[in-house]
Formats: structure tokens, C-alpha cells, sequence
């Protein structure tokens, strides 16, 4: 099961809880901001979070995730190209807030699968998409037809490019080859929209534009 949680910070970005509803085991991924939000709806839902994912490096996407990772005992969970994002305020994007670096955090490669241990079925895949960042995953739920696409594309537009490390042609090339390339009725989860379908975002103006 898939659940969205849009939590308030400098700005609203959507975490996600990707979960097993027999069990109660779970993902969690991009924790933004209110940890106590996030711990509220694990409480209230009977979830152990046996990870932390974060699609990218920037820090609206991991502000709290030191904190649920001490408050639930569970890894923190990134790309490896994520290791200069996290450990540097100006490419994270954090230096005009409050400055903002990840130390304890598991480093893996494009296309790692990332199971449940308790139901190593469901499982997410790791799949590089570059061009917001150097560093964008998409992640692959083994069991639904979705995708956890970070900041690459939004409902009705692509991912922006302008802040460090950003690459426009880059960008297009992982949303042409790589995301809508899924099937058409794969859902789009991305961090600051609504959700869309790859479907849909192949009708927009933006998809002509990009093709």
C-alpha cells in the first residue's frame, strides 16, 4: 500500500509510506519536515518503518529524516551520488535556512532492489534519473504499477533545472528514456504535486515540448 503525507516546511513536499498492509512493515521516503507529523501517522496506522529512502539530496526532502532515523532505529537509504548533496548546505540547498548535512547514511547503486525483510516480494528499486540533481532516484514499488519520482516530473510540468548540479537535456533524456517510458497507467508520485500518470503527462504541452 501506498500512503501520501504532505508535510509543511519552508514549503510543502509530499513524504510517502510504501508498506505491506499485512504486516504493518513499511518504507518511508522523503521526510521533509515534521517529524511529529510523521510519527503521529505511523502511530496511528500500526507501521514499523524499517527504512528511510530519500530520491535526492535536496533538503526538503531529508530536513527531518536524522530524526525519525534516531526515533525509529531504522538506516537512512540513498543513491551514491547523493553523498556530496548531503554533506554540503550549498548544493542541498539548506545554507539559506538552516544548514543541513546527513552523516549516517547507506549509500547504494543504480538499480539496487530494496526489500521488506519481512516480505522480501515487495521491494523498492533504485533507479538513477539525473537532471534536477546529479543524484535523482526513481523509486520502483515491486507490487503496483508507480513510481516515487522525487522532483524529475510533476503533474503538468518536468523537474526544475536552475539550482546547482541541474541539467535540462539531462533531465529530458531520464524522463524520456527512463520515466515515461513505463507503462501509461504507472502512477507518478512525485514531491510537491498531486499525483499524475505517465499516461496523462504524455498528453501535456511539456511532453510535446520535450519529444
Amino acid at each position: 500500500m501506498i500512503l501520501r503525507k504532505t508535510v509543511e516546511g519552508i514549503f510543502a513536499t509530499n513524504a510517502y509510506f510504501y508498506f505491506d498492509e499485512n504486516t504493518r512493515h513499511g518504507i518511508l521516503i522523503d521526510p521533509g519536515f515534521e517529524a511529529g507529523t510523521l510519527l503521529a501517522v505511523i502511530r496511528e496506522r500500526g507501521l514499523f518503518i524499517e527504512k528511510i529512502l530519500i530520491t535526492h539530496g535536496h533538503f526538503d526532502h531529508f530536513a527531518v529524516a536524522e530524526e525519525l532515523q534516531q526515533a525509529l532505529s531504522c538506516p537512512i537509504v540513498m543513491g551514491e551520488r547523493s553523498r556530496e548533496y548531503v554533506g554540503s548546505p550549498y548544493l542541498n540547498l539548506s545554507a539559506n535556512y538552516r544548514p543541513l548535512t546527513l552523516s549516517d547514511v547507506t549509500y547504494v547503486p543504480d538499480g539496487t532492489a530494496v526489500p521488506l525483510e519481512t516480505n522480501p516480494a515487495m521491494c523498492l528499486t533504485l533507479v538513477s534519473v539525473p537532471g534536477h540533481t546529479p543524484d535523482s532516484m526513481m523509486f520502483l514499488p515491486s507490487d503496483t504499477p508507480a513510481a516515487f519520482v522525487g522532483d524529475s516530473i510533476f503533474r503538468n510540468s518536468f523537474g526544475l533545472t536552475h539550482f546547482p548540479g541541474g541539467d535540462e537535456r539531462m533531465l529530458f533524456e531520464s524522463c524520456m528514456q527512463r520515466i515515461l517510458a513505463l507503462p501509461d497507467e504507472t502512477r507518478l508520485l512525485s514531491g510537491h504535486s498531486e499525483p499524475t500518470t505517465v499516461g496523462e503527462e504524455k498528453e501535456r504541452p511539456w511532453f510535446r515540448h520535450v519529444a
